[in-house]
């Protein structure tokens, strides 16, 4: 049993949790042979938690219960077990329980627990499962300040977006004070190594300003990603921040600035095959073509948009098409074909 136990952790610890299931169950059935129901618990335990560790939390949870200490035997090494069964609930999407299972482990300071603020991103995740996104944030607040006091940046970071987007999901948050967190934000992403990261913070926090309709912190924001992201070999974040780039600068009503960004949108769209997207570009480009009153234009990026919709299937997308070049169509001084395309719309 221990050999088969030693082999399982080192399993473990190379990333072969397969291996250590393996392991670790031949632990246990040869544990039913000896008289010691501390040793059939703590196999019980090991094997438990290598399912939870392997994607199988309800297998694992079942071994995790069985590992329990009976009463009035020692507790001490509750607190693994408690982490573990929080993590089997969680998997189980199961998250009042892992919640009350936080509540449980609180008491017991483990390593496998984690930091303060680790937890409180595991509980902010559990409440925005649960639906309770104000909840979820204030979580994420708390854990944001502890990584700040400890001079982590990056985690800081990372938590303060995650609390931005549950304040927005909420709805029980001023505007004044989502704005602060995405201030606080962007602030924190100057010192933050990682390209990669950064942009990412950097668009989450465009998408954020965007939902406040605070555009043109929205567009810096996604031209500071946009530099960042221009590298990557997957360059769908590129197309949509091109396409949330002229989508900015139509709110703010840069309608020349708007355009080239909606044609680089529109043909990298292409290239990589996202047609419904496509249709979006050529929509928002047709409708900046109008603002500047270039008609002929919009009706012609109007029919690309109709074409891209209809051939992604998108019905809200071609009924929005058609009113667009209704409208065109009656600028350019034609009503017939004007209302032929509101009938289709209609």
């Amino acid at each position: 049993v221990e050999g088969l136990t030693r082999a399982g952790h080192r399993a473990l610890a190379l990333g072969d949790a397969q291996e250590a299931v393996g392991c670790f169950r031949k632990a246990l059935l040869l544990s039913g042979g000896t008289v010691s129901s501390r040793l059939r618990r703590a196999c019980a335990f090991n094997l438990g938690a290598a399912y939870v560790e392997t994607g199988k939390p309800k297998k694992g949870l079942e071994f995790l219960l069985q590992s329990q200490p009976s009463e009035g035997e020692s507790g001490e090494h509750l607190g693994n077990l408690y982490f573990n069964i929080r993590a089997a609930h969680e998997g189980l999407r199961d998250f009042p329980k892992a919640l009350e299972y936080f509540g449980k482990a609180a008491g017991h300071d483990t390593a496998q627990a984690g930091s303060q603020a680790g937890t409180r991103v595991q509980m902010g995740c559990c409440y925005l499962g649960m639906r309770e996104p104000a909840r979820a944030a204030r979580c994420f607040l708390d854990a944001a300040r502890t990584y700040a006091a400890a001079a982590s940046p990056e985690a800081a970071a990372v938590a303060l977006s995650r609390a931005s987007g549950s304040m927005l999901q909420s709805r029980e948050f001023r505007a004044t004070e989502i704005a602060g967190v995405l201030a606080q934000c962007r602030s924190l992403c100057e010192s933050i190594p990682d390209p990669a990261l950064r942009g990412k913070l950097y668009d989450d926090i465009g998408l954020g300003y965007s939902q406040l309709c605070i555009f043109s912190l929205a567009a810096e924001s996604f031209e500071q990603a946009l530099a960042l992201c221009s590298g990557e070999p997957d360059r769908r974040r590129e197309a949509a921040l091109l396409q949330n780039l002229g989508a900015a600068h139509n709110a703010l009503h840069s309608f020349s600035t708007a355009l080239g960004w909606h044609r680089r949108a529109a043909a990298l769209h292409s290239a990589l095959g996202n047609r419904r997207a496509q249709g979006q570009c050529f929509g928002n480009l047709a409708y900046t073509c109008s603002q500047l009153r270039n008609h002929e234009a919009a009706a012609e990026n109007y029919l690309h948009a109709l074409q891209a919709f209809r051939d992604s299937g998108d019905v809200q997308g071609q009924w929005q098409a058609c009113e667009g070049l209704g409208a065109a169509c009656f600028h350019l001084g034609d009503p017939q074909k004007a209302i032929k395309h509101y009938k289709e719309a209609l």
